[in-house]
């Protein structure tokens, strides 16, 4: 936490005589939040913890200085004292460098055997760690014996429950978001995106400012982009010499297995490196609270004894295989009616093409190609609104849960939807031209929109939104070369758009590795145009992340989760998908003139003994580094030591 912050923004004293303190998070209510709750929650946040407040510090934001009737009075600034900070890391198990070079979990009774730790501790937490310890703090006040929010009848709230979570589901809490810090970002952005080099990410300044999840997801992306150069660099020449030749794919084909696998066993390395360095690999997960949204008949929670809602397994297993499973099937096929329609399409076109070939009709060939790639991307869309709806209405009680199921139905429809099509072509029409230029389409097609979707327009509509207080900035800020004040960029940051999380950053790269690992020894320039995706999504995911987005809350990450198994099951498709295609090649049908059984049992085998090369190959590469796993038992043996002394 810097200290240019606190003199940039104002200081603010707790109840005008206290402590000089830093507004780290915004707490935003409802316009039509009665007084009470006002009162009330204001009460909770700023009580001791032994009376079961958060012991936080709270001032209401002033409405600025030109202020407007649609201004919203009821913003907060939240911050708390250095101890409590202390305090608040030791309780979410935070891990710091201790004066030995290793990773341990921070205590207040050692504090001054970590590293950087001096005086009374002020810097030696980031500000993206004072706010997670924040939002961790609000997250878990919890309710005692009131039986709904005062004023707020309708908003019942039930012993032992989070607070802040009830507020949000009843629509009290519009929005809680953490404040940026201009001066830092003003830095990062620099180092970042603001001049083009050609050098690696800054990581560790991106993870000390937005937190491990989203330093670890630009670190994949990186780590993807680096990975298909030798893909990309063996593809160029593929395509450039004597392609049409299709027997060459065999080469390029056997060479993507190995290149598929590897890279994602090295990934689990260098993610293991990345999250020990940043003090996240041995780091305990939390106790998983109730989602916001989960609902249900009030009962007891049989680990923690606490009142809270309960919901019948079986009710909801009910609804995920009677509605949910018969919904994403009719969605399935309708994609695959979609995808009939196109090829009837690109039927209608060759007919054309064929009977008359002309330079206009050949421009035509692409045209299919391209409206179906857009179809697809609003499907893509549609289907991602419905599956949400789908998944909340299933109504999980843990936010793991949630997004589990969420991930599986999106990249079902989505694999479906993308990657149908070339199946299709490959192994039913067998047409590796159409393949090839069908590839080629829809990778330009929806890169092109993508890039739309994700850079252009976020920045246009936030350019829009913002139009008046822009113009505030520009008058008051930019041609004065003064900082805008507190109050004004606060509220500027209250309606810039909320950052949603990684998961449509995950699910575009994991397409992208489909279309790379599965078909790319046809269309090897697949790799070159990937690479050249990359960058700029480096470029542009950095611009909204600094420029058009809310500030996240730092979320704790050792790995990237979920999706390290998806792409690891892309990763065996490709290995299938792959010996077919070689199976196909006239090369090796060559060897098998007379028997097409004797060619794919043959295929069958080989694909076999690949995939058994593959799991071995991922069970020989640990997933930690050697050094990493000795440092982490060392650590273990010296824990155990030290509760052995303190017993006897």
């Amino acid at each position: 936490m810097t200290s240019t912050f606190v003199l940039r923004i104002t200081t603010l004293m707790n109840h005008s005589s206290g402590p000089v303190w830093t507004p780290l998070v915004v707490l935003e209510l409802a316009s039509d939040t009665a007084e009470e709750a006002v009162t009330w929650l204001l009460r909770r946040i700023r009580d001791t913890q032994h009376n079961g407040g958060a012991d936080l510090l709270v001032e209401q934001l002033g409405l600025g200085v030109e202020t407007q009737k649609k201004q919203n009075p009821n913003l907060f600034l939240v911050g708390a004292s250095n101890q409590r900070l202390l305090a608040g890391a030791e309780d979410v198990g935070l891990f710091k460098e201790y004066s030995d070079g290793s990773m341990r979990g921070f205590t207040c009774a050692s504090k001054h055997n970590f590293k950087d730790f001096n005086g009374d501790g002020d810097g030696f937490l980031s500000m993206a760690e004072c706010q997670y310890i924040i939002k961790h703090e609000l997250d878990t006040l919890r309710a005692k014996d009131e039986t709904h929010v005062p004023g707020h009848s309708h908003a019942k709230l039930y012993p032992g429950k989070s607070i802040i979570r009830r507020l949000q589901s009843k629509g009290i809490l519009i929005q809680m978001f953490p404040l940026h810090e201009k001066e830092e970002l003003k830095r990062l952005s620099f180092s970042w995106f603001k001049k083009l080099k050609l050098s690696l990410q800054p990581l560790d300044d991106i993870r000390h400012y937005y937190g491990e999840g989203q330093a670890l997801y630009f670190g994949f992306l990186e780590y993807f982009t680096f990975a298909l150069v030798p893909m990309a660099l063996i593809g160029v020449p593929y395509f450039l010499f004597d392609w049409e030749d299709y027997d060459k794919y065999v080469i390029f084909a056997a060479f993507n297995l190995i290149w598929s696998t590897v890279i994602l066993e090295l990934w689990k390395r260098c993610s293991a490196s990345l999250a020990y360095r940043w003090g996240t690999l041995s780091r305990k997960k939390a106790f998983e609270e109730p989602r916001p949204g989960f609902h249900g008949v009030l009962g007891f929670n049989p680990v923690t004894g606490r009142e809270e809602p309960t919901y019948p397994t079986a009710k909801r297993h009910l609804r995920v295989y009677l509605v949910s499973v018969p919904f994403v099937l009719l969605c399935l096929y309708l994609s695959l009616y979609v995808m009939m329609i196109y090829f009837q399409m690109e039927g209608w076109v060759l007919s054309i093409h064929d009977e008359e070939p002309t330079f206009w009709t050949g421009i035509l060939l692409f045209i299919p190609s391209i409206i179906y790639a857009v179809v697809i991307e609003i499907m893509n869309l549609i289907y991602r609104y419905a599956a949400e709806f789908l998944t909340e209405w299933e109504n999980h009680r843990l936010e793991s849960s949630y997004q589990n199921h969420l991930v599986l139905k999106v990249l079902v429809f989505n694999f479906f939807n993308c990657f149908a099509s070339l199946f299709y072509i490959a192994f039913v029409m067998q047409d590796m031209v159409l393949l090839r230029q069908s590839l080629a389409t829809l990778l330009i097609t929806s890169q092109i929109l993508n890039q739309i979707m994700e850079s252009f327009l976020p920045y246009w509509l936030q350019r829009r939104r913002n139009k008046k207080m822009i113009r505030k900035v520009q008058k008051r800020a930019t041609l004065q070369d003064k900082e805008l004040p507190l109050e004004e960029q606060v509220r500027l940051e209250a309606d810039m758009s909320t950052y949603l999380g990684t998961f449509d950053d995950y699910l575009e790269l994991f397409l992208l590795f489909g279309y790379v690992s599965l078909f790319s020894c046809v269309y090897p320039l697949a790799a070159v145009l990937v690479v050249l995706n990359n960058i700029t999504e480096v470029y542009s995911d950095a611009f909204k992340m600094c420029h058009v987005f809310k500030r996240p809350f730092s979320e704790p990450a050792a790995n990237i989760g979920v999706w390290q198994l998806a792409f690891e099951a892309m990763c065996v498709i490709a290995v299938v998908t792959n010996c077919s295609l070689i199976g196909m090649s006239p090369q090796v049908k060559a060897y098998f003139p007379e028997s097409d059984t004797q060619l794919i049992l043959w295929t069958v085998a080989i694909e076999h003994c690949l995939l058994a090369i593959k799991f071995i190959l991922s069970f020989l590469i640990p997933d930690v580094p050697k050094q990493i796993q000795v440092k982490l038992a060392r650590l273990e043996f010296e824990s155990l030591e030290a509760l052995k002394k303190k017993v006897c």
